[in-house]
């Protein structure tokens, strides 16, 4: 957290992505909504000591625990799976949010279980919870996302275009997709019940700890 003109900010990495409803793409590269921006100002908003000024650090996914890590931001605000992995290199709040994960895929694909994908190309950002699942549908060709600052839409216009055959990403904003644009459909939602929390860098930050979101109804 540093502090400017006598007010504190916290930097808060996340990708720049039309994600709704968790965010949609910064108009201007600093301003963002959605649910998971509103929260954040919530959050920030009750810290013990005063409120704090939220200041957004767009960042692929790939580099946005690295850049907690580096100092380059506090913490990452940007549904993360409280894996192992980010474990070892984050210390995360309380989960804050539970989702489980959707594959989607276009309109006129049947395919409407895992054992129906052999052959597929799927994608899923790399070394996330999504990719992992990925990994147990059988026969399937994986086609890894992530070194980009709008990654989701990456993974849809993939999708689009037949460059992949469908994409796995969190239900929150895979069902909607498949309700709203004519050219996708839920394929399946597996049960998965992923927890998310705000992944800080490793040391005592008890603000963050403290002050985590009641998980959206």
């Amino acid at each position: 957290m540093s502090t400017a003109n006598d007010a504190r900010i916290i930097r808060l990495a996340c990708i720049d992505s039309a994600a709704l409803p968790l965010f949609d793409k910064s108009p201007d590269g600093a301003t963002r909504a959605g649910y998971e921006p509103e929260a954040a100002a919530l959050v920030a908003s009750r810290l013990p000591g005063g409120a704090a000024e939220i200041e957004w650090v767009m960042l692929p996914w790939e580099d946005m625990i690295p850049a907690v890590r580096r100092g380059d931001a506090d913490a990452v605000w940007c549904g993360q799976g409280m894996t192992e992995e980010r474990a070892a290199l984050v210390d995360f709040t309380r989960p804050y949010a539970v989702f489980n994960e959707t594959l989607i895929v276009r309109a006129d694909d049947p395919a409407r279980s895992p054992e129906q994908l052999a052959g597929y190309r799927i994608g899923a950002i790399a070394n996330s919870t999504n990719m992992k699942l990925a990994e147990t549908f059988p026969g399937v060709e994986l086609v890894s996302f992530g070194a980009s600052d709008d990654v989701f839409s990456d993974m849809i216009e993939a999708t689009r275009s037949g460059e992949v055959d469908g994409f796995v990403d969190d239900d929150v904003v895979m069902i909607p997709l498949g309700q709203e644009d004519p050219d996708f459909v839920e394929a399946f939602t597996v049960p998965t019940g992923n927890r998310w929390g705000i992944g800080v860098a490793p040391g005592p930050t008890p603000c963050a700890r403290r002050s985590t979101p009641r998980s959206p109804q």
